[in-house]
């Protein structure tokens, strides 16, 4: 982002606390192998198909949109783009569910963590775009250090938590009404200038930059909407445009004053923007796309 404004103090803005993530649209090689994987492992539901374009979700809301093009280049293995898009289900009885539910089409788990604030199940979709599917805990159940959620990485029993009470629900497109995109997490060429854009110019808060490499932020006191890395390496290219993968996230903000307000300094700081059906699509300094939109 050369050509975007870098002091992280320009704007001192706060995004709206009841901004959440809305829907995640992706590039796949194939949009029926993908649908099937997505409705069978995930148990997310059809909800509209055109051409090559195909929405699944739940009770109506769109989570994921895919795009089927069978010329998109895979993208190289250290460049930038989603490192996983993270579906949030209600409780934990839905995590077991979701648990059977992958071991039950012989999908390989990807691994299982404890993170304290919430406990994850990570796997990758055919065309090699990370997905965890997670429930949180209750926020009073949450630990602080220094006004930040702490967060780790350990291990889950997958066995304790296939003996979850109500887990047996695991049939396909068994995802409950709540179900919701909870976080995106996007692998990015440098950390401090992710900062500026998310935190500066969007005006999320940042609230853990204890994981090397890592930095997350969020909306309204949340452990995170939107984790960013550079474990692809500092400096990382992003993928050829058309490539497979992130297409863009949208961030749904709960009205169209906010949304005028982030507009307002995207343009001050010379960010590319443009107005599209729906909202305002940019682009972070990493060439991740973002739509934010008017919930």
């Amino acid at each position: 982002m050369s050509d975007v404004a870098t002091d992280s103090e320009a704007t001192g803005a706060t995004i709206d606390p009841a901004t959440r993530i809305g829907a995640v649209r992706l590039t796949v090689r194939d949009a029926d192998t993908a649908r099937e994987f997505y409705e069978r492992a995930i148990g997310l539901q059809t909800l509209e198909r055109s051409g090559d374009t195909v929405r699944l979700g739940v009770d109506g809301e769109v989570l994921i949109e895919l795009r089927g093009d069978a010329d998109a280049p895979a993208p190289p293995p250290a460049s930038t783009g989603l490192f996983h898009l993270a579906v949030l289900v209600p409780t934990r009885r839905d995590l077991a569910a979701a648990l059977r539910r992958v071991v039950g089409t012989g999908w390989p788990l990807d691994g299982a963590s404890d993170h304290l604030v919430s406990e994850a199940l990570y796997l990758t979709d055919p065309d090699g775009n990370g997905i965890e599917i997670y429930r949180d805990r209750p926020r009073d159940q949450w630990r602080y250090e220094n006004g930040s959620p702490q967060m780790a990485t350990l291990p889950l029993d997958l066995r304790e938590l296939g003996t979850e009470p109500g887990g047996e629900r695991s049939e396909p497109g068994g995802m409950r009404s709540e179900t919701r995109i909870g976080h995106v997490h996007l692998r990015v060429a440098d950390l401090a200038e992710a900062e500026v854009f998310y935190a500066g110019l969007l005006g999320f808060e940042v609230t853990v930059r204890g994981y090397p490499g890592a930095l997350f932020v969020s909306a309204g006191g949340y452990h995170h909407h939107v984790g960013l890395n550079t474990w692809a390496g500092a400096g990382a290219a992003p993928p050829p445009p058309g490539s497979i993968g992130l297409r863009s996230f949208e961030i749904l903000l709960p009205g169209v004053d906010q949304l005028d307000a982030i507009a307002e300094r995207l343009e001050a700081a010379g960010a590319e923007t443009e107005r599209v059906d729906g909202g305002l699509l940019t682009h972070d300094p990493s060439r991740n796309g973002a739509l934010l939109a008017a919930g």
